[in-house]
C-alpha cells in the first residue's frame, strides 16, 4: 500500500516537470478540451529546392599507357600522391631506342654529304652549258639527281624525329595535374601499346557532380528558374554519405541534350571545388572531400529566397483526400481545413492554397484533435517555434508529389 501510494506521487511529479500545466490538467480533468498548441500562419522567406541523387565524377581522367615496347626500368611515384603535369611516371629501357636514333642521325649526315657533291656537279654542269662541252642533258640529270638526294635528306630527317620521338616515350610522364592510381605494372616487366592501362591520373579540384532528373521534374525547374537566369538562378549543395552537408557551393554548367529513353530522365551537371581536406602525408598522398565515383546527394537551391505562407511541417496530416490541417475556429472549436502544399522545408511547410496570414494552425496536442472538437489552445512549444525561426533558411527539400506531400526519388519515374 506504501509503495503504490509513493508510486503514484513519483509519477505525478514527473509529470510536473516534463509537461505543461494546461496539459497536467487536462488529463486531471476528464471531460475538458485538450489543451493544443497553435501557431499562425505566416508568410516567411524560404530558399526552395530540389533533391536528387548524383555521383561524382573528376573533370580529367586520363588512363597512362606505354607508347613504345621495352622493358620497364622503375617507377618514379608514389601510389595515391598528387602529381603535377610533366612529373616523370615510369622509365622503361633507352639503349635499343637511343641507338637507332644514332643510326638514322649518321644517315641523315650521309645523305648531306652526298648532296652538297650532287650540288657541286650540278653548278659545274651548268657553268659548261655555255661552252662546247656543254651538253643539257648532263645539266638535267645532275638537277634530278640533286633533288631525289634532298627528298633523300629529307625523309632521313623524318626518320630522326621519329626516332627521337620514340626515344622521348621512354620516359612517361604526366599529363595533366591530379591524383595517381595504383601500378598495374611494376619493374622488370615487358611493356607495350597493348599491354592496357599503366594507372590513371584523376583531377581532384573542382569535381563534376552528375545527376538525373526526371523529364517533368525537369520542366518545373526550367519554368522555375528561367526567368530569374536559367542555370545561374541555382546553386548545387551536396549532402554527403554520412548525411553531413558539404563546406562548399558550386554551379550548373551542362544539360543534356537528349531524354534517356530507359528512365524518361535527362542528365544535368554541375562544377564544385574540391580542395585538399588535409596537408599531405610523410608519403605525399593528399586527402580531399569529395572522391571520383562517390554517390551524394545533390541539393540544388534557388540564388534568391522566396516568400511564403508558413507553418510548422509537423502540423501538416495526411489522409487518402490529401493533406489537412487543424485550425482555431469559433468557440475554440478545431476546424478541418484542406491544404495545397508547395516547396517546402524539413521544418516548415509552404502552403499554397487553404489557408490565409494569421488563421490559428494547431501544431502540438494533435492526437486528441477532432474535428469540430472544442479544444484549449495555448502556444506551441519552445522546440517548435525555434525550429520554424530556424527552418526558414533551411535548404527546402523536395516539391511534394501529389495529394501526399512525400518527397519523390529523384530517378523515379513521373
Amino acid at each position: 500500500m506504501y509503495l503504490a501510494r509513493a508510486s503514484s506521487r513519483l509519477l505525478a511529479a514527473i509529470a510536473l516537470t516534463i509537461f505543461p500545466a494546461e496539459y497536467v490538467r487536462a488529463q486531471s480533468a476528464p471531460g475538458a478540451p485538450p489543451a493544443v498548441g497553435i501557431v499562425e500562419a505566416a508568410r516567411r522567406q524560404i530558399t526552395e529546392s530540389s533533391e536528387f541523387l548524383g555521383r561524382i565524377e573528376a573533370v580529367n581522367r586520363v588512363n597512362i599507357v606505354a607508347r613504345v615496347t621495352a622493358f620497364m626500368e622503375a617507377r618514379l611515384f608514389t601510389e595515391g600522391a598528387e602529381v603535377k603535369k610533366g612529373d616523370q611516371l615510369y622509365r622503361l629501357e633507352r639503349g635499343l631506342f637511343e641507338a637507332d636514333l644514332a643510326s638514322k642521325q649518321a644517315q641523315v649526315t650521309q645523305l648531306r654529304a652526298t648532296l652538297d657533291n650532287a650540288k657541286l656537279t650540278t653548278e659545274r654542269a651548268r657553268t659548261l652549258l655555255g661552252g662546247p662541252a656543254g651538253q643539257q642533258s648532263t645539266y638535267d640529270a645532275a638537277i634530278a639527281n640533286q633533288l631525289s638526294l634532298e627528298a633523300q635528306v629529307q625523309a632521313a630527317q623524318a626518320q630522326v624525329q621519329s626516332a627521337q620521338i620514340n626515344l622521348d616515350y621512354t620516359m612517361i610522364t604526366a599529363p595533366i595535374d591530379g591524383k595517381i592510381g595504383r601500378t598495374a605494372v611494376t619493374e622488370g616487366n615487358a611493356v607495350s601499346p597493348t599491354s592496357g592501362v599503366l594507372t590513371t591520373i584523376i583531377s581532384q579540384d573542382p569535381m563534376y557532380v552528375t545527376f538525373p532528373v526526371p523529364l517533368r521534374q525537369g520542366l518545373e525547374l526550367r519554368e522555375r528558374y528561367a526567368p530569374q537566369g536559367g542555370l545561374e538562378a541555382v546553386v548545387i549543395r551536396l549532402r554527403l554519405p554520412n548525411g553531413r552537408m558539404y563546406g562548399k557551393s558550386g554551379k550548373l554548367n551542362f544539360v543534356d541534350n537528349t531524354i534517356a529513353q530507359n528512365t524518361d530522365t535527362i542528365t544535368v551537371r554541375g562544377e564544385i571545388a574540391n580542395p585538399v581536406l588535409r596537408a599531405p602525408s610523410s608519403a605525399g598522398v593528399t586527402v580531399h572531400e569529395l572522391t571520383d565515383g562517390e554517390f551524394v546527394n545533390v541539393v540544388l537551391e534557388g540564388v534568391q529566397p522566396i516568400e511564403v505562407l508558413a507553418i510548422p511541417r509537423s502540423a501538416v496530416l495526411s489522409d487518402q483526400r490529401g493533406d489537412y490541417v487543424f485550425t482555431i475556429g469559433e468557440g475554440n472549436k478545431a476546424e478541418q481545413r484542406r491544404i495545397q502544399l508547395g516547396q517546402s522545408t524539413a521544418t516548415i511547410a509552404a502552403v499554397m492554397s487553404g489557408l490565409a496570414a494569421g488563421d490559428k494552425v494547431i501544431a502540438d496536442g494533435l492526437q486528441r484533435v477532432r474535428p469540430g472538437g472544442a479544444v484549449a489552445p495555448g502556444p506551441a512549444s519552445a522546440l517548435i517555434q525555434s525550429s520554424m525561426k530556424a527552418g526558414a533558411d533551411a535548404t527546402a527539400s523536395n516539391a511534394s508529389d501529389g495529394p501526399s506531400g512525400r518527397a519523390r526519388p529523384a530517378d523515379s519515374k513521373p
